[in-house]
């Protein structure tokens, strides 16, 4: 009897196979890293823009309970934090006078911005001047109950937006 060889053939990945997955792993890569860059960045978009959501809307509640009056300036952190009575004065423990309230836990710190701005919950006079001239983390006018990002107007995100238009 004879006996055939099989022909063995070593298994294996050509030259070809090979550059066809390096090609491969090169798009992918050309297309996912630009994009995670600017992941911190649109991480600090969102979040500006949660935080004016929650801001707007305690302040929102806050006049359509105190008969179309929004916080003052001197007070509008202990206002939206505190429990409140009709005419806006405050108290840290509910009772049947002090009623309203609170409307935020705490008052959200600005995500974007440098020193005195970043990480500042502080409310800035936006009555008149222009945001970005003093340290503080919000723009706020008392009269409008507008609020908007305490940052200069040239600061922009991605899309090109100034942050205090936000």
């Amino acid at each position: 009897m004879l006996r055939r060889k099989k022909a063995t053939r070593r298994m294996g990945f050509s030259l070809i196979e090979l550059v066809i997955v390096v090609v491969i792993i090169a798009i992918i890569g050309a297309i996912a890293i630009p994009r995670l860059s600017r992941g911190a960045q649109g991480a600090s978009d969102s979040a500006m823009s949660g935080d004016l959501a929650e801001l707007r809307s305690a302040l929102d509640l806050y006049a359509s309970e105190h008969n179309g009056a929004f916080p003052a300036l001197a007070t509008v952190t202990t206002q939206l934090t505190e429990y409140t009575d009709d005419a806006g004065n405050t108290s840290s423990t509910k009772s049947t006078v002090y009623v309203y309230g609170p409307y935020l836990r705490t008052v959200p710190t600005l995500p974007l911005g440098g020193t005195g701005y970043k990480g500042a919950s502080s409310f800035v006079d936006g009555s008149s001047g222009t945001s970005g001239a003093s340290a503080g983390g919000w723009f706020y006018n008392a009269t409008t109950g507008a609020v908007t990002a305490n940052l200069d107007p040239s600061l922009q995100d991605s899309r090109g937006i100034a942050y205090n238009t936000y």
